[in-house]
């Protein structure tokens, strides 16, 4: 093996008289011979660069990117997820409150349902209105009609007026026609058994209508507070049939309402064909 450094051993015999152990030395010389008792030279130590401290942002500017960051996920969660919306008319009391002089209620609607399933009956939906329901009245555009919800749902200002919420009473090929001789709508000629409608305390009448045919891809929809109601039966124009609404146009499903605290709870789903179940 080679070694580029050299040593050397000496041994000097000790002076004096006696016999004594001998003594030795060794040197090391070459690329190992750096003596470890040299003193450190200061100059050749390493210099660490300190760290320059990051100059902390103003508070408006970290303000307004949680603002923005807050409006943005706003936005996606109302628009794929779920929405508030405002009941601004009485026609599903007493299943959702929507007058004059009382705390209109905020329902929260899921947009998630119906990505995979169609409307049944029962269900209380949202859904924007087709002419024929808004008068020719256009929706806003995204970004107005987001603005206008957000400042309704903290009463400052009035909703868009092209949304509406009904439930569900019969679907695409079914027939509905109004009534039997105890006042009840029949869906395929079956009576309907409706717990939720309301009557203000009156006698359970409603008023008559020919029989619909629903056309495949629509709802016929109509409002608890039945006989206060501007629903199906109201918008057939030109035809009775035209009452009923796509389903393309269902903005979602009403699940809970959620203002007044003093009202929170779910929103009954009961299937009226089936007794609920």
């Amino acid at each position: 093996m080679n070694d580029d450094s050299s040593s050397t051993w000496e041994t000097t015999p000790p002076a004096g008289d006696g016999p004594a152990e001998p003594t030795t030395r060794f040197s090391t010389s070459g690329s190992r011979a750096s003596s470890r008792s040299s003193a450190y030279d200061e100059d050749d130590a390493p210099k660490f660069s300190r760290k320059k401290t990051k100059k902390k942002q103003p508070f408006w500017k970290e303000l307004l990117v949680i603002f923005s960051v807050a409006l943005l996920l706003t936005v996606v969660i109302q628009t794929f997820v779920a929405r508030v919306f405002v009941i601004p008319s009485a026609s599903m009391e007493t299943t959702l409150h929507g007058c004059t002089g009382c705390v209109n209620d905020k329902v929260l609607v899921e947009k998630i349902t119906y990505l995979f399933n169609d409307p049944r009956p029962g269900d209380v939906i949202v859904f924007r209105g087709p002419p024929n329901w808004t008068g020719g009245k256009q929706p806003p555009n995204f970004v107005v009609g987001t603005l206008q919800d957000l400042g309704s749902m903290v009463n400052l200002s009035e909703p868009s007026g092209t949304d509406f919420i009904k439930r569900v009473i019969a679907v695409g090929g079914q027939t509905v026609e109004c009534c039997d001789d105890e006042g009840r709508v029949l869906v395929d000629g079956k009576p309907l058994d409706e717990p939720y409608l309301n009557f203000g305390g009156g006698p359970r009448q409603q008023d008559s209508f020919e029989k619909v045919t629903v056309p495949a891809g629509k709802l016929w929809v109509m409002g608890d507070n039945r006989n206060n109601s501007s629903d199906s039966r109201k918008h057939g124009d030109p035809t009775p049939a035209d009452g009923a609404i796509p389903v393309e146009n269902v903005v979602g499903k009403a699940r809970v309402i959620v203002i007044p605290v003093g009202r929170w709870g779910g929103i009954s789903d009961f299937n009226p064909q089936t007794g609920g179940k």
